[in-house]
């Protein structure tokens, strides 16, 4: 290790540039590469990289995890086909980054009749008095589809201020993978914990709604035809 990292050093000393392929920035971590970023505050990063994608229920999906810079507009194929494998047919419409708007990716989806929901590609249409509404009217919508999107940002807010998904202390590149996909999988437990108390207390009040007809219906019937029905039997049901 120590001799690949000089042997980088060099070629990068004896050529003049500062930048060669998967260098190594850190010895106890080797598979860690640069990713630049271009963030004000943080123009390069290090660590992993994650393509996720999200649920209607807000289960999140770890597509991707790699150690080095990728364009992640390149997972879209993947992870569409990986919905229907899951569901059974592809989605109606795809949220995304703009990143994920390429022309490539925009045929992929227009040929399996999804719809990309970000600006179109080219020059804006000139807004006359015909298409004015209608131009409202997607702008609107995009602005909508935009705003549903803030749940996956969410999502990894959630896992770095509440579980230190930025903090990952491991040094090996399998643990690490384990402590991330660990983390994701303790989030999604918490919302299906969630959905089983939802689903619990509707199957209650569900229980009890029955068994107060019961309890109506035999005293319909008790007034009616004169049916003694004893003060234990009600206790039986749970009145």
């Amino acid at each position: 290790m120590i001799q690949h990292l000089y042997q980088q050093q060099w070629e990068m000393y004896r050529n003049k540039v500062r930048r060669c392929d998967n260098r190594i920035v850190s010895i106890s971590q080797p598979y860690v590469r640069p990713i630049i970023r271009g963030k004000q505050d943080k123009p390069v990063e290090f660590g992993s990289k994650l393509s996720v994608s999200l649920t209607d229920e807000g289960l999140a999906r770890v597509d991707h995890l790699r150690w080095d810079a990728f364009h992640e507009g390149r997972d879209l194929k993947s992870q569409t086909e990986a919905y229907r494998m899951r569901y059974g047919y592809y989605p109606a419409v795809v949220l995304g980054d703009p990143v994920y708007g390429t022309r490539e990716n925009r045929g992929y989806l227009k040929q399996r009749g999804i719809r990309f929901a970000g600006k179109p590609l080219g020059r804006p249409k000139k807004v006359t008095e015909a298409n004015r509404e209608e131009l409202k009217q997607l702008k609107a919508q995009r602005r909508e589809e935009y705003l549903q999107r803030i749940p996956i940002e969410g999502k990894f807010g959630q896992g770095k201020n509440g579980y230190r998904l930025n903090y990952i202390r491991a040094k090996r590149a399998d643990t690490s993978e384990a402590w991330i996909n660990s983390i994701f999988l303790v989030m999604n437990l918490l919302i299906l914990l969630r959905i089983f108390f939802t689903l619990w207390k509707r199957g209650v009040a569900l229980v009890r709604l029955v068994l107060l007809q019961a309890k109506k219906l035999m005293l319909c019937l008790q007034q009616k035809q004169g049916i003694h029905v004893p003060q234990r039997f009600y206790h039986e049901i749970g009145f």
